[in-house]
């Protein structure tokens, strides 16, 4: 249902994550009466550990060609940047042969236009919705500095950096000296460097989305802290969406609950191959290092940035169940490598944290209408890149709840492509 002007239609957004906060923002903009749902407060989830960075250099997917010959090695080297529950194998087993399908040349080369058609518009959607939150001060437009510690790393990334520049990233390449230069307490263990300038971090994720949701609640939203449990579904779609606080009657539905969505999509007849890539990180707080901008030390698979709390470093894949135990090893491994790459950076208090992130075998959201229902809308699937891919996720399923026309070819994102 449309809004009109005399009887704005409802929408209920289930998730108050990045994702789901600016498309709650958005369908405010196409004057629809929204609900924010979520069992925690807004930025509380995947999206408060996140690494800051808004990735418009992240056309790449993580599957590669070749990498297939690479998992055995990953999974048993307790370095290594990718776990596997060996109890959550058998679950997973049927994503990680989906992904292996999608690690063709052809295919990567597909999948990254696909992601690079959407990071084109990050900035033009983002930009307005920080400034109308006030939230300008917690955005830190430094760049992102890529490192390599060895000529093969540097060579072995040239095809993925190659993506990058035909899909229209500018890139700097530098020696080691060079990026210790821009970074005077790296490692002299770099010895080639490739700098983003135009890349911009966050300089505390949380706190941008839970601006941006103050936002929502200034324009006249109605946020809820409740867990969904499912939905009533009529002859015409969707109904209510049901709570621990009860049945709430809906317009439309729109889900954007990370990882969660797998069984919130189950209990709408469409199954999505949705997995928990339980991401790890250590924050640094008071250190003494200081680190001017996001770093990305290919060798290492980790990132280092700088925050309002700290230096937050991270990295890891682990699958298993999204409300498995962490296993916090993975933090403290991350924040071994940081120390290497930044020999010094050390400080009397640290913080771990362990979240689900939601991760398709083909690293690409689903975004758009449910394929059962025509009042049900899905935004979810984001992978590493829930932070970057919000805001533009946002406009679009405003513009498809709105009946327009997407401003952004959405055929890559169907829901229905598995």
């Amino acid at each position: 249902m449309q809004a009109t002007a005399t009887a704005p239609a409802t929408v209920t957004v289930i998730g108050a994550g990045m994702v789901g906060t600016c498309c709650a923002l958005y369908l405010q903009n196409e004057g629809f009466r929204v609900t924010l749902v979520d069992r925690k407060a807004p930025g509380e989830g995947a999206s408060f550990g996140n690494l800051g960075c808004f990735g418009i250099a992240s056309c790449v997917p993580p599957g590669m060609p070749g990498i297939w010959r690479k998992v055995p090695r990953m999974l048993l080297d307790k370095d290594a940047p990718l776990k596997l529950r060996w109890g959550h194998a058998l679950r997973a087993a049927p994503w990680f042969l989906k992904f292996i399908a999608n690690t063709s040349r052809a295919r990567v080369e597909e999948i990254a236009r696909a992601r690079q058609s959407l990071l084109n518009r990050v900035h033009e959607t983002l930009d307005p919705l920080v400034a109308e939150a006030g939230a300008g001060n917690l955005m830190s437009p430094t760049g992102i500095l890529f490192t390599f510690e060895s000529e093969e790393a540097f060579q072995g990334a040239a095809y993925a950096f190659d993506i990058r520049r035909r899909n229209g990233v500018m890139m700097d390449v530098l020696s080691g000296d060079e990026a210790r230069e821009l970074e005077p307490n790296l490692t002299s263990n770099v010895v080639r460097a490739i700098r983003v300038p135009s890349l911009v971090s966050t300089l505390d994720p949380s706190g941008l989305v839970k601006s941006l949701a103050a936002l929502f609640e200034r324009r006249g939203g109605t946020l809820l802290c409740n867990a969904v449990r499912g939905f009533e579904v009529g002859s015409e779609g969707v109904t209510a969406v049901k709570t621990d606080s009860g049945d709430t009657a809906v317009d439309n539905v729109v889900i954007a609950a990370g990882v969660w969505s797998r069984p919130l999509a189950e209990a709408l007849g469409t199954n999505v191959p949705l997995e928990a890539e339980r991401g790890y990180h250590t924050v640094f707080h008071g250190a003494d290092v200081k680190i001017n901008e996001a770093i990305l030390s290919v060798d290492r698979y980790i990132s280092v940035t700088p925050m309002r709390e700290g230096i937050r470093v991270g990295g890891f894949a682990e699958f298993a169940a999204p409300d498995a135990p962490a296993d916090m090893r993975h933090a403290k491994t991350a924040a071994q490598h940081g120390q290497k790459l930044f020999p010094g950076l050390d400080a009397a208090t640290r913080s771990e944290w362990m979240g689900p992130r939601p991760s398709h075998p083909d690293s690409k959201p689903a975004i758009g209408r449910s394929p059962r229902h025509r009042n049900a809308y899905f935004a979810f699937g984001h992978d590493h890149l829930g932070l970057t891919f919000g805001s533009i996720t946002g406009k679009l399923i405003s513009e498809v709840v709105a009946g327009k026309p997407p401003s952004v070819d959405l055929e890559p994102f169907r829901p229905d492509r598995f």
